[in-house]
């Protein structure tokens, strides 16, 4: 089973549903969003009952809001909530001022809630989405209930070997390069290349996932903003790893007064397994789940035991 407890007690090994991506999930709707040069699709999920307090999930870099769609499921009875699309991911369309840096990204996310008037939510980020919405919980605590983050894309001093490339997409140069050594490379190929980067036990995807995230693969490739999207965005995450002072990220972390969930995979490629005690020190009113034999999209492997997690957060903290 997995593990809240304090940092520092690993847990033992969780039993993993098979894994599905879909388009729309049964139960999902798709809408756009537009705000001054910014339009933005919002997935949502109707909430088992009226009255239920918002939350919003924000995925990480190559995602999109179809990778919370199992644990949006998981918790339609306990919260209402939406999932977005980042400029440029999923079904939004890039912004138009081309700005992918962590800043524009949370900016978006800000804006989102603002014009929606959300907030507070309860606010969950991904990899990326994890560094997002820290800094959107740092700077507008107004409008942050509680705070999840699985696999939080925060600097470290030793980055995971397989997180080099990457990283590698921030040099200019280097996407075009990849496109063109990769252009031989079907969807299958790259979509098996994903999976086995981003899931502890790519085996577990089904078969109608792994169509589903083919064809979701063929979608991507073919805009012509892909790669912009994907390398800007990587540009994004290693300036904001070389910020100091007030506005790094380990700095914001300390400064998010709401109550947090860490989720950490032990077979995460992409973010250290051992982040999770400085996380767990940064965080000020922290809990930590430990899902060792998990990856870098635990809430997509594990969404009945991250969703347990995320209950016992809101009973414990009172922030239902």
């Amino acid at each position: 089973m997995s593990s809240t407890e304090p940092p520092g007690v690993f847990a033992a090994t969780a039993v993993a549903p098979q894994v599905s991506a879909v388009r729309v999930a049964d139960g999902e709707r798709l809408r756009s969003v537009a705000l001054p040069g910014l339009t933005l699709t919002v997935r949502s999920r109707p909430p088992a009952r009226t009255g239920l307090r918002p939350a919003l999930y924000v995925h990480g870099l190559g995602g999109s809001s179809q990778n919370w769609s199992a644990l949006m499921q998981q918790l339609e009875d306990v919260v209402d909530g939406e999932a977005l699309d980042l400029p440029g991911f999923g079904d939004s369309p890039p912004p138009d001022d081309g700005n992918y840096s962590l800043t524009g990204h949370a900016r978006a996310v800000i804006r989102h809630l603002d014009s929606a008037g959300r907030g507070p939510v309860h606010l969950l980020g991904n990899s990326m989405g994890g560094a997002v919405t820290t800094r959107v919980a740092a700077v507008r605590p107004d409008l942050v209930r509680t705070l999840t983050l699985v696999s939080p894309a925060l600097p470290e001093l030793r980055v995971q070997r397989q997180a080099v490339p990457t990283a590698l997409l921030a040099v200019p140069g280097i996407a075009t390069l990849f496109g063109r050594l990769t252009r031989g490379w079907t969807a299958e190929q790259r979509t098996r290349e994903v999976l086995a980067l981003c899931y502890g036990d790519p085996a577990q995807v089904t078969p109608d996932g792994f169509r589903n995230a083919v064809e979701e693969m063929e979608r991507r490739m073919a805009l012509p903003y892909f790669w912009d999207a994907m390398t800007r965005s990587s540009r994004g995450i290693v300036d904001a790893y070389t910020l100091g002072g007030q506005h790094g990220l380990w700095r914001q972390a300390e400064r998010v007064l709401a109550p947090t969930l860490l989720v950490y995979g032990g077979r995460d490629l992409l973010v250290s397994y051992r982040m999770a005690r400085r996380a767990s020190a940064a965080y000020r009113d922290s809990r930590l789940l430990t899902l060792p034999d998990a990856g870098h999209v635990a809430m997509m492997e594990y969404p009945e035991t991250v969703a347990t997690a995320f209950r016992e957060l809101l009973e414990d903290s009172g922030r239902s």
